[in-house]
């Protein structure tokens, strides 16, 4: 086959010389059934994790230290299926289905048990029976409502065609409705990893940590809108300015990988958050028309 050929077939999967080979299809299932795979892995080391810390012995913070790292490596691997499906014209329905079940056990069941064995399990034992019993429950429930969320969130993404956010924005841009998954997830497993991943006992913490799992979930079955990076094209050239700000990042996050990961995740779930409130707090501030009828006096 001809060098120009290839380049039809790989380059431009839109040509209609463009037919993958089979082998291509296998690609992106590899990938996901790798996000599978760093799931479970995730699942068995929360799981770990809470009966080496239930024992009283050491080594407690390495098992939380591999779930919230294999969960955003799985982030990753999310990431890079859709888009070498996208590259290599490999889509599929068992693809999209595959995918959405693999997020429910990469990024909903795995973060939600990691959130509630970490924050939740060894709270303070000093404190009196019935109040212990109760955090541990709302912790739960808290736990539950972050998985139950991100269910909705993957359902509402596979039936919608061409969803709009309640406040949409530039047209000729990408952007999710509702905070995604993968992004959810991955600010769970940035605050375990940036804590050093040692179980948290104090109660006003263990109260903080559900009120960001209420609020992770509440922005993910939200209406409200994030970008979506989809737009972004790695095959396009890139200027030697956009390489030398990817290799900053790079070693930033392997030096300083604590703070930059998790400020990383809460940027961008602040983004939706912050776009939101500015656009209600400009529509009130806005002058209404002269035939508005607000401004009509009657």
């Amino acid at each position: 086959m001809s060098g120009l050929n290839l380049r039809r077939r790989f380059l431009n999967p839109r040509s209609p010389d463009h037919r993958p080979p089979r082998a291509a299809y296998a690609l992106p299932t590899l990938f996901t059934s790798g996000n599978i795979f760093l799931g479970f892995v995730s699942v068995i080391q929360s799981i770990q994790g809470a009966m080496v810390a239930h024992d009283g012995t050491a080594g407690t913070e390495h098992h939380f230290e591999i779930a919230a790292k294999v969960i955003g490596l799985a982030v990753l691997l999310d990431g890079l299926d859709g888009r070498i499906a996208r590259m290599t014209n490999t889509t599929s329905d068992f693809g999209r289905e595959m995918d959405s079940l693999a997020d429910v056990i990469s990024f909903g069941i795995a973060p939600a048990v990691l959130a509630f064995c970490w924050g939740v399990q060894f709270i303070d034992p000093s404190l009196s029976r019935v109040l212990h019993e109760q955090i541990i429950g709302v912790g739960s429930f808290f736990a539950f409502l972050f998985l139950l969320c991100g269910c909705a969130r993957l359902a509402r993404f596979n039936v919608q065609k061409n969803p709009v956010p309640k406040n949409p924005g530039r047209p000729n841009r990408k952007y999710f409705v509702g905070l995604p998954i993968p992004a959810a997830a991955g600010m769970v497993a940035s605050v375990v990893y940036a804590t050093d991943s040692e179980p948290r006992t104090n109660w006003p913490i263990t109260v903080a940590w559900m009120v960001l799992l209420a609020l992770l979930s509440f922005l993910m079955v939200s209406t409200w809108r994030y970008y979506s990076f989809k737009d972004l094209n790695l095959l396009r050239p890139r200027s030697p300015l956009t390489v030398i700000l990817v290799g900053v990042l790079i070693a930033l996050i392997w030096l300083y990988s604590h703070p930059l990961l998790v400020a990383c995740a809460a940027s961008y779930v602040a983004t939706g958050i912050v776009i939101r409130v500015g656009g209600i707090i400009r529509r009130h501030l806005r002058p209404n028309p002269p035939g508005h009828p607000e401004r009509q006096v009657g």
